[in-house]
């Protein structure tokens, strides 16, 4: 994993708490990220009686689905959809299926990583044509700012690590179920985002809006 220096860091986490900490009852916090579901097992721990062995099932050649979700930062459900690839027209259905679960709401707040389907041409100008959904950044190289990458940790323990479906639509029905069945997902903001550097970021961005709203 590339190192945590972004040289905005503090500023983008303060960001991010300063929308948490001022989300008003017509603004929605989704945090978004994509889910890589392979055939082939992930191999890991897991518990089995003393003297016996789990079997891990080799289905062959490996096939590959895509998940695309969005945390709702005060409910901690997850919006879902899956394709075959993972790029800018996946990010457009999850954007489609946001739009379409909160249609009453003001502004949506959609806090996302810096990979490259997430800044698309589409992408923008999908979000251009929407003007209620706003990106906001996390910093480069910073998993533990997303809490949706904790469900997904839950996803693999639950679904995908040492798994023994043979079919790829088995494997995709197994984390779709429970995305639907287990949750809510209510995971607060990491430490990193109460650090004392991201505590003066966030004091400072207090002072802008302030000195902006007289």
């Amino acid at each position: 994993m590339a190192p945590d220096e972004d040289p905005e860091r503090n500023e983008k986490l303060a960001r991010i708490r300063s929308i948490v900490e001022h989300l008003r009852p017509s603004e929605v916090l989704l945090f978004i990220d994509e889910l890589d579901i392979h055939l082939l097992p992930k191999i890991g721990c897991q518990w089995m009686l003393r003297g016996t062995q789990s079997e891990i099932m080799t289905p062959g050649q490996n096939q590959k689905r895509y998940l695309a979700g969005a945390l709702d930062y005060l409910t901690g459900k997850i919006i879902h959809v899956v394709g075959e690839k993972k790029n800018r027209f996946l990010v457009i259905e999850l954007l489609k299926a946001i739009e379409r679960k909160y249609p009453q709401a003001q502004s949506i707040y959609l806090v996302a990583d810096n990979y490259r389907i997430h800044k698309a041409k589409a992408v923008v100008a999908w979000l251009a044509a929407h003007p209620r959904m706003q990106i906001v950044w996390l910093p480069t190289y910073c998993p533990r700012a997303n809490p949706i990458e904790r469900a997904y940790g839950d996803v693999h323990d639950k679904c995908t690590r040492n798994h023994k479906r043979r079919k790829i639509n088995d494997l995709v029905a197994d984390v779709e179920w429970h995305l639907r069945s287990n949750g809510p997902w209510r995971y607060k903001l990491s430490n990193i985002y109460y650090a004392p550097d991201v505590d003066a970021a966030v004091a400072t961005l207090c002072t802008a809006q302030k000195q902006k709203a007289a």
